[in-house]
Protein backbone atom coordinates (compact mmCIF):
# COMPACT_ATOMS: atom_id res chain seq x y z
CA UNK A 1 0.00 0.00 0.00
CA UNK A 2 3.21 2.68 0.17
CA UNK A 3 2.90 5.20 -2.35
CA UNK A 4 5.88 5.46 -4.45
CA UNK A 5 7.17 7.12 -7.36
CA UNK A 6 7.14 5.31 -10.52
CA UNK A 7 8.89 4.87 -13.92
CA UNK A 8 6.70 6.60 -16.47
CA UNK A 9 6.77 6.79 -20.16
CA UNK A 10 7.95 10.02 -22.67
CA UNK A 11 6.79 10.57 -25.75
CA UNK A 12 5.16 14.74 -25.01
CA UNK A 13 3.42 14.83 -27.93
CA UNK A 14 2.19 18.42 -29.68
CA UNK A 15 -1.25 18.57 -30.33
CA UNK A 16 -3.27 21.00 -32.73
CA UNK A 17 -5.76 22.35 -31.33
CA UNK A 18 -9.16 23.09 -32.54
CA UNK A 19 -11.03 26.33 -30.94
CA UNK A 20 -14.18 27.93 -32.07
CA UNK A 21 -17.35 29.71 -30.86
CA UNK A 22 -20.27 27.97 -29.57
CA UNK A 23 -22.49 28.40 -32.19
CA UNK A 24 -20.50 25.83 -34.43
CA UNK A 25 -18.54 22.95 -34.21
CA UNK A 26 -14.68 22.42 -35.32
CA UNK A 27 -13.80 22.90 -38.68
CA UNK A 28 -11.78 19.96 -39.67
CA UNK A 29 -8.03 20.92 -39.55
CA UNK A 30 -6.25 20.93 -43.31
CA UNK A 31 -2.88 18.93 -43.07
CA UNK A 32 -0.91 18.32 -45.34
CA UNK A 33 0.82 15.70 -42.42
CA UNK A 34 -3.18 13.39 -43.26
CA UNK A 35 -1.87 12.80 -47.10
CA UNK A 36 1.69 11.46 -45.98
CA UNK A 37 2.75 7.96 -46.15
CA UNK A 38 2.98 6.84 -41.97
CA UNK A 39 6.42 4.85 -41.56
CA UNK A 40 7.55 5.82 -38.21
CA UNK A 41 5.87 6.01 -34.68
CA UNK A 42 6.60 9.87 -35.25
CA UNK A 43 4.56 9.82 -38.32
CA UNK A 44 1.85 7.88 -36.69
CA UNK A 45 1.51 10.84 -34.28
CA UNK A 46 1.34 13.48 -36.45
CA UNK A 47 -1.33 11.98 -38.49
CA UNK A 48 -3.64 11.31 -35.30
CA UNK A 49 -2.95 15.03 -33.75
CA UNK A 50 -4.11 16.08 -37.31
CA UNK A 51 -7.65 14.86 -36.59
CA UNK A 52 -10.47 17.55 -34.78
CA UNK A 53 -9.56 17.04 -31.06
CA UNK A 54 -12.93 17.76 -29.03
CA UNK A 55 -10.24 17.06 -25.53
CA UNK A 56 -8.59 20.28 -26.70
CA UNK A 57 -11.82 22.37 -27.94
CA UNK A 58 -12.59 25.39 -25.96
CA UNK A 59 -15.90 24.81 -27.70
CA UNK A 60 -18.06 22.49 -29.02
CA UNK A 61 -21.70 21.06 -29.90
CA UNK A 62 -22.44 17.96 -27.79
CA UNK A 63 -25.55 16.17 -30.14
CA UNK A 64 -25.76 13.16 -32.68
CA UNK A 65 -23.57 15.73 -35.56
CA UNK A 66 -20.80 16.23 -33.79
CA UNK A 67 -20.63 13.05 -31.57
CA UNK A 68 -21.89 11.07 -34.82
CA UNK A 69 -21.84 7.36 -34.15
CA UNK A 70 -22.91 6.16 -37.92
CA UNK A 71 -20.00 7.72 -38.43
CA UNK A 72 -18.21 5.85 -35.98
CA UNK A 73 -20.08 2.77 -37.27
CA UNK A 74 -18.57 3.54 -40.67
CA UNK A 75 -14.99 3.51 -39.85
CA UNK A 76 -15.68 -0.01 -37.94
CA UNK A 77 -16.87 -1.09 -40.99
CA UNK A 78 -14.02 -0.04 -43.02
CA UNK A 79 -12.05 -1.55 -41.05
CA UNK A 80 -13.96 -5.07 -40.88
CA UNK A 81 -15.63 -4.38 -37.64
CA UNK A 82 -13.52 -5.38 -34.76
CA UNK A 83 -15.63 -4.45 -32.08
CA UNK A 84 -18.00 -7.02 -33.05
CA UNK A 85 -15.31 -10.17 -32.69
CA UNK A 86 -14.88 -8.62 -29.25
CA UNK A 87 -16.37 -9.81 -25.60
CA UNK A 88 -16.80 -5.92 -24.02
CA UNK A 89 -17.25 -4.69 -21.07
CA UNK A 90 -18.38 -1.30 -20.95
CA UNK A 91 -17.91 1.60 -17.76
CA UNK A 92 -19.09 5.14 -17.64
CA UNK A 93 -19.88 7.17 -14.26
CA UNK A 94 -18.22 11.37 -13.95
CA UNK A 95 -15.73 9.51 -11.51
CA UNK A 96 -13.88 6.50 -10.65
CA UNK A 97 -14.36 5.09 -14.25
CA UNK A 98 -10.58 5.09 -14.79
CA UNK A 99 -9.93 2.94 -11.65
CA UNK A 100 -12.95 0.35 -11.76
CA UNK A 101 -11.52 -0.74 -15.45
CA UNK A 102 -8.24 -1.07 -14.13
CA UNK A 103 -9.01 -3.01 -10.92
CA UNK A 104 -11.20 -5.22 -13.16
CA UNK A 105 -8.82 -5.73 -15.85
CA UNK A 106 -6.08 -6.58 -12.90
CA UNK A 107 -8.39 -9.61 -11.96
CA UNK A 108 -9.03 -10.41 -14.97
CA UNK A 109 -5.71 -10.98 -16.09
CA UNK A 110 -4.54 -12.64 -12.72
CA UNK A 111 -7.14 -15.34 -13.72
CA UNK A 112 -5.22 -15.92 -16.98
CA UNK A 113 -7.94 -14.01 -19.06
CA UNK A 114 -5.68 -11.78 -21.78
CA UNK A 115 -7.34 -8.45 -21.14
CA UNK A 116 -7.74 -5.23 -22.93
CA UNK A 117 -8.36 -1.96 -21.32
CA UNK A 118 -8.71 1.31 -23.48
CA UNK A 119 -8.98 4.00 -21.24
CA UNK A 120 -8.78 7.93 -21.29
CA UNK A 121 -7.71 10.52 -21.16
CA UNK A 122 -3.73 9.44 -21.01
CA UNK A 123 -0.83 11.29 -18.02
CA UNK A 124 2.37 11.33 -19.98
CA UNK A 125 2.04 8.86 -23.06
CA UNK A 126 -0.89 8.89 -25.44
CA UNK A 127 -0.26 4.66 -25.21
CA UNK A 128 -1.36 4.76 -21.87
CA UNK A 129 -4.75 5.20 -23.65
CA UNK A 130 -4.59 0.92 -24.94
CA UNK A 131 -3.19 -1.69 -22.66
CA UNK A 132 -3.55 -5.91 -23.03
CA UNK A 133 -2.83 -7.42 -19.80
CA UNK A 134 -1.89 -3.88 -18.20
CA UNK A 135 1.28 -3.14 -21.03
CA UNK A 136 0.67 -0.46 -23.16
CA UNK A 137 0.44 -0.75 -27.30
CA UNK A 138 3.91 -0.80 -28.31
CA UNK A 139 5.22 1.89 -30.36
CA UNK A 140 5.57 -0.57 -33.53
CA UNK A 141 2.56 -2.02 -32.78
CA UNK A 142 0.95 2.11 -32.69
CA UNK A 143 2.58 2.99 -35.75
CA UNK A 144 1.04 -0.12 -37.30
CA UNK A 145 -2.67 0.34 -35.85
CA UNK A 146 -2.41 4.14 -37.07
CA UNK A 147 -1.54 3.03 -40.46
CA UNK A 148 -4.40 0.86 -40.90
CA UNK A 149 -7.06 2.73 -39.57
CA UNK A 150 -5.47 5.89 -41.25
CA UNK A 151 -6.61 4.11 -44.75
CA UNK A 152 -10.27 4.14 -43.68
CA UNK A 153 -10.25 7.65 -42.24
CA UNK A 154 -8.77 9.59 -45.44
CA UNK A 155 -11.45 7.51 -47.17
CA UNK A 156 -13.60 9.38 -45.36
CA UNK A 157 -13.04 13.10 -46.02
CA UNK A 158 -16.57 13.77 -46.20
CA UNK A 159 -17.25 13.31 -42.78
CA UNK A 160 -13.70 12.71 -40.86
CA UNK A 161 -13.60 10.68 -37.96
CA UNK A 162 -12.36 12.61 -35.02
CA UNK A 163 -9.10 11.89 -32.96
CA UNK A 164 -11.49 10.19 -29.85
CA UNK A 165 -12.97 7.86 -32.65
CA UNK A 166 -10.18 7.07 -34.40
CA UNK A 167 -8.61 6.07 -30.93
CA UNK A 168 -11.23 4.46 -29.90
CA UNK A 169 -11.43 2.58 -33.09
CA UNK A 170 -7.61 1.62 -33.04
CA UNK A 171 -8.14 0.02 -29.37
CA UNK A 172 -10.94 -2.36 -31.07
CA UNK A 173 -8.98 -2.98 -34.13
CA UNK A 174 -6.03 -4.12 -31.59
CA UNK A 175 -7.72 -6.15 -29.25
CA UNK A 176 -9.23 -8.18 -31.84
CA UNK A 177 -6.12 -8.63 -33.56
CA UNK A 178 -5.00 -9.35 -30.54
CA UNK A 179 -7.77 -12.16 -29.49
CA UNK A 180 -8.25 -10.74 -26.15
CA UNK A 181 -10.73 -12.54 -23.99
CA UNK A 182 -12.12 -9.33 -22.72
CA UNK A 183 -11.71 -6.03 -23.69
CA UNK A 184 -12.98 -3.10 -21.28
CA UNK A 185 -13.79 -0.18 -22.38
CA UNK A 186 -14.06 3.74 -20.40
CA UNK A 187 -16.40 6.21 -22.03
CA UNK A 188 -14.89 9.44 -22.86
CA UNK A 189 -17.72 11.72 -22.72
CA UNK A 190 -21.05 10.91 -21.44
CA UNK A 191 -21.68 7.86 -22.74
CA UNK A 192 -24.76 8.10 -24.47
CA UNK A 193 -22.96 9.69 -27.86
CA UNK A 194 -19.50 8.56 -27.14
CA UNK A 195 -17.86 6.38 -29.56
CA UNK A 196 -17.09 3.26 -27.21
CA UNK A 197 -21.22 2.93 -27.11
CA UNK A 198 -20.86 1.00 -30.26
CA UNK A 199 -20.00 -1.88 -28.41
CA UNK A 200 -22.18 -4.83 -27.31
CA UNK A 201 -21.17 -5.92 -24.11
CA UNK A 202 -21.21 -8.80 -21.24
CA UNK A 203 -22.13 -6.33 -18.50
CA UNK A 204 -21.85 -2.60 -18.10
CA UNK A 205 -21.11 -0.28 -14.83
CA UNK A 206 -22.12 2.88 -13.58
CA UNK A 207 -19.67 4.84 -11.30
CA UNK A 208 -20.29 7.89 -9.18
CA UNK A 209 -22.63 10.17 -11.09
CA UNK A 210 -22.33 13.96 -10.04
CA UNK A 211 -21.80 17.54 -12.04
CA UNK A 212 -18.98 17.83 -14.68
CA UNK A 213 -18.85 18.81 -18.23
CA UNK A 214 -22.11 20.58 -18.03
CA UNK A 215 -22.04 22.77 -20.75
CA UNK A 216 -22.21 19.59 -22.73
CA UNK A 217 -23.99 17.20 -20.26
CA UNK A 218 -26.70 19.19 -18.74
CA UNK A 219 -26.67 21.55 -15.89
CA UNK A 220 -28.65 18.77 -13.32
CA UNK A 221 -27.60 15.19 -11.93
CA UNK A 222 -30.38 13.92 -13.38
CA UNK A 223 -29.70 15.35 -17.15
CA UNK A 224 -26.05 13.70 -16.99
CA UNK A 225 -27.47 10.43 -15.71
CA UNK A 226 -29.72 10.39 -18.41
CA UNK A 227 -25.98 10.60 -21.22
CA UNK A 228 -24.32 8.38 -18.81
CA UNK A 229 -27.38 5.64 -18.71
CA UNK A 230 -26.86 6.08 -22.53
CA UNK A 231 -24.42 3.03 -21.93
CA UNK A 232 -27.32 0.60 -21.05
CA UNK A 233 -28.35 -2.33 -23.67
CA UNK A 234 -31.51 -4.38 -24.05
CA UNK A 235 -31.03 -6.93 -21.76
CA UNK A 236 -27.22 -6.54 -20.73
CA UNK A 237 -26.97 -6.68 -16.79
CA UNK A 238 -25.87 -3.47 -15.72
CA UNK A 239 -24.13 -2.58 -11.91
CA UNK A 240 -24.14 0.60 -10.33
CA UNK A 241 -23.12 1.89 -7.31
CA UNK A 242 -25.33 3.95 -4.74
CA UNK A 243 -26.19 7.26 -6.22
CA UNK A 244 -27.76 10.59 -5.85
CA UNK A 245 -31.45 9.77 -6.22
CA UNK A 246 -32.15 11.95 -9.32
CA UNK A 247 -29.09 9.62 -10.93
CA UNK A 248 -30.87 6.73 -9.24
CA UNK A 249 -34.39 7.01 -10.60
CA UNK A 250 -32.72 8.16 -14.09
CA UNK A 251 -30.91 4.99 -14.38
CA UNK A 252 -33.68 2.25 -13.00
CA UNK A 253 -36.34 3.44 -15.39
CA UNK A 254 -33.20 2.84 -18.60
CA UNK A 255 -32.56 -0.21 -17.48
CA UNK A 256 -36.47 -0.83 -17.10
CA UNK A 257 -37.59 -0.09 -19.82
CA UNK A 258 -34.47 -2.04 -21.87
CA UNK A 259 -35.22 -5.00 -19.50
CA UNK A 260 -31.61 -4.95 -18.59
CA UNK A 261 -31.18 -6.06 -15.26
CA UNK A 262 -29.89 -3.99 -12.38
CA UNK A 263 -28.30 -4.41 -9.23
CA UNK A 264 -26.75 -1.98 -6.93
CA UNK A 265 -24.15 -2.31 -4.42
CA UNK A 266 -25.79 -1.20 -1.36
CA UNK A 267 -28.72 -2.32 -2.31
CA UNK A 268 -29.30 -5.33 -4.55
CA UNK A 269 -25.95 -6.31 -3.47
CA UNK A 270 -24.79 -6.29 0.00
CA UNK A 271 -21.98 -3.83 0.58
CA UNK A 272 -19.90 -1.93 2.99
CA UNK A 273 -16.83 -0.34 3.87
CA UNK A 274 -14.87 0.72 6.96
CA UNK A 275 -11.82 2.43 7.21
CA UNK A 276 -8.88 0.87 9.63
CA UNK A 277 -5.03 1.19 10.24
CA UNK A 278 -2.71 -2.02 10.44
CA UNK A 279 1.37 -2.33 11.09
CA UNK A 280 1.36 -4.12 7.55
CA UNK A 281 -0.83 -1.92 5.41
CA UNK A 282 -1.08 1.11 7.57
CA UNK A 283 -3.86 3.34 6.99
CA UNK A 284 -6.51 1.65 4.20
CA UNK A 285 -10.00 0.81 3.54
CA UNK A 286 -11.86 -2.98 3.91
CA UNK A 287 -14.70 -3.77 2.05
CA UNK A 288 -17.33 -6.76 2.62
CA UNK A 289 -19.74 -7.69 -0.22
CA UNK A 290 -21.40 -10.68 -1.02
CA UNK A 291 -23.16 -11.68 -4.10
CA UNK A 292 -25.08 -14.82 -5.58
CA UNK A 293 -21.64 -16.48 -6.38
CA UNK A 294 -19.19 -14.57 -4.37
CA UNK A 295 -18.22 -13.55 -0.64
CA UNK A 296 -15.78 -10.97 0.23
CA UNK A 297 -15.31 -10.44 4.18
CA UNK A 298 -12.97 -7.40 4.80
CA UNK A 299 -11.22 -7.16 1.69
CA UNK A 300 -8.49 -4.16 1.52
CA UNK A 301 -8.87 -2.29 -1.29
CA UNK A 302 -5.45 -1.41 -3.44
CA UNK A 303 -6.10 2.06 -3.87
CA UNK A 304 -6.90 4.96 -1.35
CA UNK A 305 -9.82 6.93 -0.45
CA UNK A 306 -13.38 5.93 0.72
CA UNK A 307 -14.71 6.52 -3.30
CA UNK A 308 -12.02 4.02 -4.43
CA UNK A 309 -13.60 1.34 -1.92
CA UNK A 310 -16.97 1.69 -3.79
CA UNK A 311 -15.13 1.62 -7.06
CA UNK A 312 -13.76 -1.87 -5.38
CA UNK A 313 -16.90 -2.87 -4.84
CA UNK A 314 -18.34 -2.34 -8.63
CA UNK A 315 -15.30 -3.50 -10.14
CA UNK A 316 -15.87 -7.15 -7.75
CA UNK A 317 -19.72 -6.96 -9.04
CA UNK A 318 -19.13 -6.82 -12.13
CA UNK A 319 -17.02 -9.70 -11.82
CA UNK A 320 -19.85 -11.40 -10.20
CA UNK A 321 -21.80 -10.67 -13.30
CA UNK A 322 -18.88 -12.85 -15.70
CA UNK A 323 -19.38 -15.73 -12.72
CA UNK A 324 -22.69 -15.94 -13.19
CA UNK A 325 -22.31 -16.22 -17.23
CA UNK A 326 -20.09 -19.14 -16.58
CA UNK A 327 -16.50 -17.59 -16.79
CA UNK A 328 -14.19 -19.11 -13.96
CA UNK A 329 -12.45 -17.45 -11.47
CA UNK A 330 -10.38 -18.34 -8.40
CA UNK A 331 -10.56 -16.52 -5.55
CA UNK A 332 -6.98 -16.34 -4.25
CA UNK A 333 -5.98 -15.11 -8.08
CA UNK A 334 -8.52 -12.22 -7.41
CA UNK A 335 -7.67 -11.09 -4.49
CA UNK A 336 -3.75 -10.93 -6.10
CA UNK A 337 -4.82 -9.50 -9.21
CA UNK A 338 -6.99 -6.73 -7.02
CA UNK A 339 -4.13 -5.79 -5.05
CA UNK A 340 -1.74 -5.38 -7.81
CA UNK A 341 -3.57 -2.70 -9.09
CA UNK A 342 -1.79 0.77 -9.47
CA UNK A 343 -2.65 3.72 -11.84
CA UNK A 344 -1.29 6.71 -12.50
CA UNK A 345 -1.77 10.05 -11.68
CA UNK A 346 -4.30 9.32 -8.63
CA UNK A 347 -2.93 9.99 -5.22
CA UNK A 348 0.78 9.30 -6.55
CA UNK A 349 3.58 10.73 -4.65
CA UNK A 350 6.01 12.08 -7.62
CA UNK A 351 8.83 13.35 -5.40
CA UNK A 352 10.22 12.95 -2.05
CA UNK A 353 12.03 16.39 -1.32
CA UNK A 354 9.53 18.13 -1.27
CA UNK A 355 6.74 15.76 -0.86
CA UNK A 356 4.55 16.05 -3.85
CA UNK A 357 1.36 14.49 -4.46
CA UNK A 358 -0.25 14.39 -8.07
CA UNK A 359 -4.24 13.45 -8.54
CA UNK A 360 -6.27 14.13 -11.50
CA UNK A 361 -9.26 14.97 -9.65
CA UNK A 362 -11.24 17.25 -11.92
CA UNK A 363 -14.57 17.83 -10.76
CA UNK A 364 -15.79 18.52 -7.17
CA UNK A 365 -16.77 15.42 -6.38
CA UNK A 366 -13.37 13.57 -6.91
CA UNK A 367 -11.96 17.17 -5.16
CA UNK A 368 -14.12 15.90 -2.14
CA UNK A 369 -13.30 12.52 -2.33
CA UNK A 370 -9.16 13.05 -2.91
CA UNK A 371 -9.21 15.84 0.12
CA UNK A 372 -10.64 13.09 2.52
CA UNK A 373 -8.54 10.33 0.93
CA UNK A 374 -5.61 12.92 1.98
CA UNK A 375 -6.51 13.55 5.08
CA UNK A 376 -7.15 9.56 6.06
CA UNK A 377 -4.19 8.13 4.37
CA UNK A 378 -1.04 10.60 4.29
CA UNK A 379 0.02 12.36 7.37
CA UNK A 380 1.25 16.03 6.60
CA UNK A 381 1.62 19.20 8.70
CA UNK A 382 0.59 21.80 5.92
CA UNK A 383 -0.84 21.22 2.61
CA UNK A 384 0.34 23.56 -0.28
CA UNK A 385 -1.96 22.72 -2.99
CA UNK A 386 -1.21 23.76 -6.84
CA UNK A 387 -4.63 24.04 -8.73
CA UNK A 388 -5.30 24.69 -12.49
CA UNK A 389 -8.32 22.78 -14.56
CA UNK A 390 -10.37 23.99 -17.66
CA UNK A 391 -13.07 26.39 -17.68
CA UNK A 392 -15.64 24.32 -18.80
CA UNK A 393 -15.99 22.18 -15.34
CA UNK A 394 -18.15 22.87 -12.20
CA UNK A 395 -15.18 25.59 -10.74
CA UNK A 396 -17.16 27.14 -8.14
CA UNK A 397 -18.08 23.80 -7.14
CA UNK A 398 -14.14 22.40 -7.30
CA UNK A 399 -13.23 26.01 -5.32
CA UNK A 400 -15.39 25.36 -2.49
CA UNK A 401 -13.98 21.88 -1.85
CA UNK A 402 -10.99 23.40 -2.10
CA UNK A 403 -11.02 26.06 0.58
CA UNK A 404 -11.61 23.07 3.13
CA UNK A 405 -8.16 20.46 2.44
CA UNK A 406 -5.89 23.47 1.20
CA UNK A 407 -3.47 25.27 3.78
CA UNK A 408 -1.89 27.14 0.90
CA UNK A 409 -3.54 27.56 -2.63
CA UNK A 410 -1.33 28.36 -5.78
CA UNK A 411 -3.36 28.86 -8.65
CA UNK A 412 -1.89 27.83 -12.40
CA UNK A 413 -2.35 27.46 -15.97
CA UNK A 414 -2.93 24.12 -17.56
CA UNK A 415 -1.33 23.43 -20.93
CA UNK A 416 -4.55 23.19 -22.56
CA UNK A 417 -6.85 26.15 -24.68
CA UNK A 418 -9.44 25.17 -22.01
CA UNK A 419 -7.48 26.18 -19.39
CA UNK A 420 -9.40 28.55 -16.89
CA UNK A 421 -7.40 31.58 -16.43
CA UNK A 422 -5.28 31.64 -12.96
CA UNK A 423 -6.02 35.67 -12.12
CA UNK A 424 -10.11 34.01 -12.47
CA UNK A 425 -9.58 31.37 -10.39
CA UNK A 426 -7.67 33.39 -7.67
CA UNK A 427 -10.52 36.00 -7.53
CA UNK A 428 -13.27 33.10 -7.40
CA UNK A 429 -11.57 31.51 -4.61
CA UNK A 430 -10.57 34.23 -2.39
CA UNK A 431 -14.51 35.79 -3.11
CA UNK A 432 -15.96 31.90 -2.58
CA UNK A 433 -13.29 31.52 0.62
CA UNK A 434 -12.63 34.92 1.81
CA UNK A 435 -8.73 33.46 1.72
CA UNK A 436 -5.71 34.19 0.11
CA UNK A 437 -3.52 32.52 -2.76
CA UNK A 438 -1.51 33.17 -5.28
CA UNK A 439 -1.04 32.60 -9.28
CA UNK A 440 1.53 31.58 -11.67
CA UNK A 441 1.99 31.32 -15.22
CA UNK A 442 3.11 27.27 -14.72
CA UNK A 443 3.33 24.63 -12.85
CA UNK A 444 7.37 25.46 -12.72
CA UNK A 445 7.03 28.65 -11.23
CA UNK A 446 4.11 27.46 -8.83
CA UNK A 447 6.54 25.16 -7.08
CA UNK A 448 8.87 28.00 -7.31
CA UNK A 449 6.75 29.81 -5.14
CA UNK A 450 5.60 26.77 -3.16
CA UNK A 451 9.42 25.28 -2.15
CA UNK A 452 10.47 27.75 0.34
CA UNK A 453 7.40 27.80 2.03
CA UNK A 454 7.15 23.54 2.37
CA UNK A 455 9.02 21.45 5.27
CA UNK A 456 9.73 18.29 5.54
CA UNK A 457 6.09 17.65 7.32
CA UNK A 458 4.50 19.48 4.83
CA UNK A 459 3.22 18.05 1.26
CA UNK A 460 2.38 19.99 -2.18
CA UNK A 461 -0.47 18.52 -3.94
CA UNK A 462 -0.97 18.90 -7.73
CA UNK A 463 -4.25 18.49 -8.77
CA UNK A 464 -7.28 19.80 -11.00
CA UNK A 465 -6.82 18.59 -14.49
CA UNK A 466 -4.72 15.51 -16.07
CA UNK A 467 -3.33 18.12 -17.82
CA UNK A 468 -1.44 19.77 -14.95
CA UNK A 469 -0.80 16.08 -13.77
CA UNK A 470 0.83 15.00 -16.63
CA UNK A 471 2.78 18.16 -17.05
CA UNK A 472 3.81 18.02 -12.74
CA UNK A 473 4.97 13.83 -13.50
CA UNK A 474 7.25 15.14 -17.15
CA UNK A 475 9.06 17.42 -15.21
CA UNK A 476 9.41 15.55 -12.09
CA UNK A 477 11.05 13.01 -13.66
CA UNK A 478 13.22 15.05 -16.05
CA UNK A 479 14.81 16.59 -12.67
CA UNK A 480 15.56 13.59 -10.55
CA UNK A 481 16.53 11.69 -13.99
CA UNK A 482 13.83 8.59 -13.70
CA UNK A 483 14.55 6.08 -16.17
CA UNK A 484 11.69 5.98 -19.22
CA UNK A 485 10.80 3.24 -21.52
CA UNK A 486 9.82 3.68 -24.52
Amino acid sequence: MAISAKKVTKKKSKTEVVETSAKSSPEKPKSTRRSGAIKTYEDALNFLFSNTNYENAKRFRYNSDTFNLDRMYKLLGLIKNPHEKLTAIHIAGTKGKGSTCTMLGSMLTANGYKTGLYTSPHVIDIRERIKVDGQMISEEEMTKTVKKVSVAVKSMQDDSPTFFEIMTAMSMYFFAKEKVDFAIFETGLGGRLDSTNVVNPIVTGLTSISIDHHRQLGNTVSQIAAEKAGIIKKGVPVVSVMQDPEAMSVIRKQAQALKAPLSVTGKEIDFSCRFESSRELGPHNRICLSTPNSQYEHLPVPLYGEHQAENCGLALSMLDVLKGKGYKFEQELVLKGLAGTQISGRMEIINEDPRILVDAAHNAASLKSLIQAIGQHIPYDSMVVIFGCCEDKDVDGMLRELRYGADKVIFTRIKSPRSMDPDVLAAKYTELSGKMCQTAFNFNKAMEIASPAVTPGDIVCVTGSFYLVGEAKRIMDAKNGVEQEG
